[in-house]
């Protein structure tokens, strides 16, 4: 429900409580009259080292989801944003959409989540063959590939950075991500595409786009793009790459 500080649109936002990327990403872009409302999946466990590590830490996100939701009603929001990524991707597409439809029926409001951001984003921008890369380990990257190869996409290529912890992921500094996004590019590569909410790569992705020449998606900026235009909210915003400036 809109309010005076948002009286355009509310969106509840869910974030693992270890997250400190997505409300600041959210709040940059500056969208007039659009307020955001973090609900917070308590993870008491940031380790995510190795496969075993990362489905323990999905083990905490799924015990902890229901209740960040059932925080973030309280706001009365207009629609769900999910400001983590990888529970998106999981079971490739069809494991999305049953996400969002579990969602969806609980909460009675639209939502938007990071994977369903991606594709639409990449179909926007008329991408075809995408190379893609997160913080995780390789069991997500699994799928994560796959959510893009069933989404129609070919994937050139995909590579995780392998933090050992949640936390970790904010701490991947510019060039530690100059340097993956260069091993992956090519001219055969339509786009770059960032996954992850607790990666910082937003205000990157817009200086790598002029320099690339091409589409560089970072997840942070899908998701809000997705959740605007959803929305009926049109606002072009600066800074934040082409996607949220240009579509």
């Amino acid at each position: 429900m809109t309010n005076v500080v948002g009286p355009r649109a509310v969106f509840g936002v869910v974030v693992p409580s270890t997250n400190t990327v997505v409300e600041h990403d959210y709040w940059r872009a500056g969208v007039e009259g659009v307020a955001f409302r973090a609900g917070s999946m308590h993870i008491a466990d940031p380790s995510m080292d190795g496969d075993a590590g990362f489905e323990a830490l999905l083990v905490q996100i799924r015990a902890s989801i229901d209740t960040a939701v059932r925080d973030v009603m309280t706001a009365e929001p207009d629609r769900l944003v999910m400001g983590m990524s990888a529970e998106t991707f999981w079971g490739g597409v069809e494991g999305n959409a049953a996400f969002e439809r579990r969602l969806r029926d609980a909460t009675g409001l639209p939502v938007t989540t990071g994977a369903s951001s991606c594709r639409a984003a990449l179909e926007t921008l008329g991408a075809r063959r995408v190379a893609v890369f997160s913080p995780y380990q390789p069991v997500a990257d699994v799928e994560v590939g796959r959510f893009f190869t069933e989404a129609g996409f070919e994937v050139a290529a995909i590579t995780g950075l392998r933090c050992a912890t949640a936390t970790d992921i904010a701490r991947v500094d510019e060039p530690r991500l100059r340097a993956v996004v260069a091993e992956l590019d090519g001219p055969d590569v339509d786009a770059i595409v960032q996954v992850g909410t607790n990666l910082s790569f937003v205000a990157l992705s817009e200086t790598l786009e002029a320099e690339l020449g091409k589409p560089v998606v970072a997840i942070n900026a899908a998701t809000v793009w997705h959740a605007l235009r959803e929305h009926g909210i049109d606002d072009r915003v600066e800074g934040s790459g082409s996607l949220l400036r240009e579509h």
